[in-house]
């Protein structure tokens, strides 16, 4: 089974897709995280990557294909299959994606577009930060600690934001979305494939309605 999750930044597709790996035994392929590993070691593709992503812009084509290309012929043989989280983001690289699926024998069984409106996803990026020592996520707006300035979960006083979790450039990255992606809902709709959940609900409820459509 492989899945794409669609959705604009801070909708909640990797949380999803990290619950779908552990109750699917899916093989998460987050463009994101790996264009970040990318970033911070400093790589080739890393460079080139960098100034795009800190200016709220879409990472080009041929850098995001070469990266999900690689990542999918490495996937183990015993592997059930692959969640996509932010990748394809336009309907050119979706089209590349089907030549890359036909060359290697699979074909995507599902797109699931999560849908939060845009002040929502403003406040859930911006507004984030997560524990050094952990990794926990919290929130000015949603979640703050319960003690200030300590982890609830590991007790850590250290805490770090990501440099483009900015409201400016949340606002240019939906910009971006709207503009470039959302043409994908119209492009996996005619192939019978799509599928749209409320991506403000209860994490739960998302859940349950991404394991009915499943």
């Amino acid at each position: 089974m492989n899945i794409i999750l669609l959705g604009p930044p801070g909708a909640g597709k990797g949380t999803q897709s990290k619950y779908l790996e552990d109750h699917f035994k899916l093989k998460q392929l987050s463009t994101g995280d790996m264009l970040r590993h990318a970033v911070a070691t400093g790589s080739p593709v890393g460079v080139v990557a960098k100034s795009y992503m800190e200016g709220g812009k879409l990472v080009p084509d041929d850098v995001v294909v070469g990266v999900i290309s690689e990542a999918i012929d490495a996937l183990p043989k015993e592997t059930a299959g692959f969640i996509l989280d932010g990748f394809p983001r336009t309907v050119q690289q979706a089209e590349v994606l089907d030549q890359l699926l036909v060359r290697i024998g699979k074909n995507i069984d599902a797109v699931i577009v999560v849908d939060v409106k845009d002040d929502v996803l403003v406040k859930r990026i911006s507004g984030r930060f997560t524990c050094a020592g952990c990794g926990e996520v919290f929130n000015d707006f949603f979640r703050l600690p319960q003690a200030e300035g300590v982890c609830d979960r590991c007790g850590s006083s250290s805490f770090k934001r990501r440099s483009d979790d900015n409201s400016d450039t949340v606002r240019e990255r939906l910009v971006v979305y709207h503009q470039q992606t959302k043409p994908l809902i119209d492009y996996y709709k005619v192939k019978g494939k799509l599928h749209a959940i409320d991506g403000e609900l209860p994490i739960e409820d998302v859940k349950r309605r991404i394991n009915e459509i499943l």
